[in-house]
């Protein structure tokens, strides 16, 4: 089915139930309201703690921004951007554009004005839906925009270049569109994180998207009686197919905007979250704010959080192992995937395998994975090799850049460029990414091997390893730590930890700072590469 099928299922069988929540933590006074309140006064003038829409709204508003473009020319397949924070409005305009059959493009808030230039050009894209937020960025690249290219500013006041997004879907019909979208249409064109190069465009099926709909309620098994938090940004495939769970059992979802161990706190406790899907830094701040008694657990009603669970990146055993300490109770997942694998659990742990904490798991609900050698041959068990995966997520293709989707795309199998070994049980690990291994005296070293030893120092919050040229040994592992708050840490200590370390993969170089990571939580090592090679490092340093 498509994707849109389950929104209008759900206005039909669940309509007066509430959908959606935002809550804004920045607004101090506590201000309540359902949409319909909300905008009899001037949404775009006033700012709420709490906002919210039943699944009919949901719809109907969905409804409103397909016809808005329907009556604008837009027709099926043409590519519409969206490029917003997350609000209540997101995905109401997402499946608005899903409903007229055209294709959604999601942007990445931290894009520049030349790199949302780049990916409006390379989707092809005729309309984009902006907020407040990227006013600068749009008009300095207005020059370069299609001359017949709609804006639609989600705000106020509406600047003279651009339409009002509430007006236009104001004065829209609100019924169902006449537009007949099916399973084998193309959806939506994500961008690659652009953790490894340039984003790339990648073009997903609404079967696609329902699938990995249908597999979120099945890795977590949500129920109707779910609440979801939703914290990571809309535009990545992680926190939308995540946010699918609750499309597919028509539950409720809470759109939090803010990510402060006290948000969180208060947004499942407020809201009675019952799902909460955090990335790795969230988990080590609540963590931290426990540990130093900035806030305690009693403080909170948290008895309804069953569920737990961490992606974007591999997670340190470490990690989870002090989250038991004060949630004994929760269950706990990671998944895996790409935005060419339309998002998470192509690969997961699964909540019944907490014994095997490390792992990024096995195969996910209807995927296949295999791990290959350099020849594209199976690897013997135990053996590093590239993942591959395939499935009924796997993308279409990068969009028109055929030479590099066939360097992935091989017989259906995907390529993810990522580095594992499955263990005796069947149980997959990553080892790191095929361009992050480092090569060190003609050694391999993997660099999130090194990265979850050291995370089980307690004085370390956060830690990246790269690789840094070196004359003699073409590479050495160089440590970006991150010490935690209140803590102090020399290179002396760090040495005398990594002693239980083979002498080859202790890392040459230790560096105190600020770890690096992406809106999606993704360490980012393009730019502590650049930002470290061919600088002198300072030896023997202390951090507190």
């Amino acid at each position: 089915m498509a994707i849109t099928d389950l929104l209008e299922r759900n206005s039909k069988l669940y309509g007066d139930e509430v959908a959606l929540v935002e809550i804004n933590p920045e607004i101090k006074e506590e201000q309540r309201v359902t949409w319909r309140e909300y905008e009899l006064i001037q949404p775009t003038s006033a700012a709420f703690y709490r906002r919210q829409i039943t699944w009919s709204v949901f719809d109907e508003k969905a409804n409103r921004v397909a016809n808005m473009l329907l009556e604008r020319g837009i027709r099926k397949g043409q590519k519409c951007a969206v490029l917003l924070m997350n609000c209540l409005e997101w995905l109401p305009i997402y499946f608005g554009i899903l409903k007229a059959g055209a294709i959604a493009v999601p942007l990445n808030f931290r894009f520049t004005a030349q790199e949302i230039d780049y990916c409006l050009q390379a989707s092809d894209s005729d309309v984009l839906f902006f907020g407040p937020e990227f006013i600068g960025r749009i008009e300095d690249i207005a020059g370069k925009l299609k001359n017949n290219m709609l804006l639609y500013f989600v705000g106020d006041p509406c600047p003279p270049y651009a339409e009002d997004y509430y007006r236009q879907t104001g004065n829209a019909s609100s019924m169902a569109p006449r537009v007949l979208v099916e399973d084998t249409d193309d959806g939506a064109i994500y961008f690659s994180s652009g953790t490894t190069g340039f984003p790339k465009a990648i073009l997903l099926k609404h079967s696609s998207l329902s699938h990995s709909a249908r597999m979120e309620a099945v890795h977590h098994e949500t129920t109707h009686e779910d609440n979801f938090l939703c914290i990571p940004p809309l535009y990545h495939t992680g926190a939308k197919m995540h946010w699918f769970g609750s499309l597919y059992t028509g539950s409720r979802a809470v759109i939090l905007k803010g990510n402060s161990p006290e948000s969180i706190l208060s947004a499942v406790s407020n809201e009675r979250c019952t799902i909460v899907w955090l990335l790795v830094p969230w988990a080590q701040d609540i963590l931290a704010a426990l540990d130093s008694g900035r806030l305690k657990l009693e403080n909170y009603h948290l008895s309804q959080w069953r569920l737990m669970h961490i992606g974007a990146q591999p997670i340190p055993p470490s990690l989870i192992r002090h989250w038991f300490e004060y949630f004994p109770n929760h269950k706990y997942d990671t998944n895996y995937g790409l935005s060419e694998s339309t998002g998470p659990g192509c690969v997961h742990l699964g909540m019944e395998n907490v014994n095997k904490v490390g792992a990024i798991g096995i195969p996910g609900f209807g995927w296949e994975t295999k791990i290959v050698d350099e020849k594209g041959e199976p690897t013997p068990r135990g053996e590093v090799g590239e993942l591959c995966v395939r499935g009924p997520g796997v993308m279409v293709e990068y969009y028109k850049n055929p030479k590099a989707t066939e360097e992935v795309l091989k017989d259906g199998w995907l390529h993810t460029g990522d580095m594992a070994r499955l263990d005796e049980d069947g149980f997959i690990f990553l080892v790191d990414r095929k361009k992050d291994v480092i090569i060190s005296g003609g050694e391999n070293l993997y660099p999130v091997q090194i990265e979850s030893f050291l995370a089980a120092n307690p004085k370390i919050h956060d830690v990246a390893v790269i690789g840094l040229p070196d004359k003699r040994l073409g590479e050495i592992a160089a440590a970006i730590i991150q010490v935690k708050d209140g803590m102090t840490l020399t290179q002396e200590e760090v040495e005398r930890f990594c002693v239980d370390l083979p002498r080859y993969k202790r890392p040459r170089k230790i560096i105190f700072d600020k770890v690096i990571r992406n809106a999606t939580g993704k360490i980012d090592k393009p730019k502590l590469r650049v930002l470290y090679c061919g600088e002198r490092l300072v030896e023997k340093q202390n951090m507190s």
